[in-house]
């Protein structure tokens, strides 16, 4: 039985969810991205994708561009057509991969923005350790920087995962990363201090107004930290400290513990298995960055560089 457009979107994330054991996360921007997809098939009359021609794949791409959308949301949209089109094909809904030829684009790269040290340090600093909530809030900042977490694995941590790193330190934490993939990441003594501080001061007073389980970090009334509650935390923060909020996010303690490590003189292949990247690649943008502070340093040091 041939499925509809609709049918074979949902089978196709099925197969990333159970067979690829991609993360929650990626999973709903491919269904985004597929729904987009499937609207602009359904404008042209067409009902699964046996019937897709190559020229309605090239003019989905245009149709991306002319709304526009930004180049990079574009290669990933396309990255996405493609890849559920070969699924297709290996599953025998279609007969040949039509996106075969269809360039998804290049998108500009952009250099992560790292914090540089003094920025780093005042935004540690600005919660108020005096209260709860700043105890919850410096022990989620000094462990996104102190072990490079992405914020989805920081929110996750249960109190479980932590005890036993706050006894031998040598241990290294366990984080739970894209597609469940596990990494071992040291933890400095720092963050240390930071969710002990909290265990003892903080959470007991707002784990008994909720139900957050075994949750490490929550929310004020018991429940366990979101995301988008992480994030808001740190642009609190980052308005204490005076930096520039508008391009402070939780990434941006993931891109400067990386760069800090490279600066520090740290192996590109180390800096990977710490940020759970599956190919050295993704990871070699931030040696552009260290270039980048390198050049700053000789032609502001050398006395012959100008």
């Amino acid at each position: 039985m041939t499925l509809s457009v609709s049918g074979e979107v949902e089978d196709y994330l099925r197969h990333l969810v159970v067979e690829r054991g991609l993360s929650d996360n990626t999973v709903q921007a491919y269904r985004r991205d597929l729904r987009r997809y499937q609207e602009f098939l359904s404008s042209r009359g067409i009902a699964s994708l046996a019937e897709v021609t190559r020229i309605d794949v090239e003019e989905f791409r245009r149709s991306l561009d002319q709304i526009g959308l930004a180049p990079a949301s574009v290669t990933r949209c396309i990255v996405a057509v493609r890849n559920m089109h070969r699924f297709a094909v290996e599953s025998d809904q279609a007969h040949s991969d039509v996106t075969a030829g269809v360039s998804p684009g290049t998108p500009s790269r952009r250099l992560p923005k790292a914090l540089t040290m003094d920025q780093v340090e005042a935004l540690l600093s600005a919660p108020d350790t005096s209260t709860v909530e700043g105890l919850r809030d410096a022990a989620l900042l000094e462990l996104l920087y102190g072990t490079g977490a992405r914020v989805s694995e920081v929110c996750a941590l249960d109190v479980d995962d932590i005890r036993p790193v706050l006894d031998t330190p040598d241990l290294g934490l366990r984080l739970i990363g894209k597609g469940d993939k596990e990494r071992i990441v040291p933890i400095g003594s720092y963050a240390i201090k930071a969710v002990d501080a909290w265990l003892v001061r903080g959470r007991p007073v707002w784990a008994q107004s909720g139900n957050g389980d075994h949750a490490l970090l929550l929310n004020t009334r018991g429940r366990r930290l979101s995301r988008q509650s992480a994030w808001a935390i740190i642009r609190r923060a980052g308005e204490a400290a005076g930096l520039d909020v508008d391009h402070l996010s939780p990434h941006s303690l993931r891109h400067s513990y990386a760069t800090h490590l490279l600066d520090g003189g740290a192996d590109v292949r180390v800096v990977q298995e710490l940020l759970g990247h599956s190919s050295v690649t993704t990871t070699q943008i931030y040696t552009l960055v260290t270039a980048d502070h390198l050049r700053e340093v000789y032609r502001s040091s050398h006395p012959r560089a100008v």
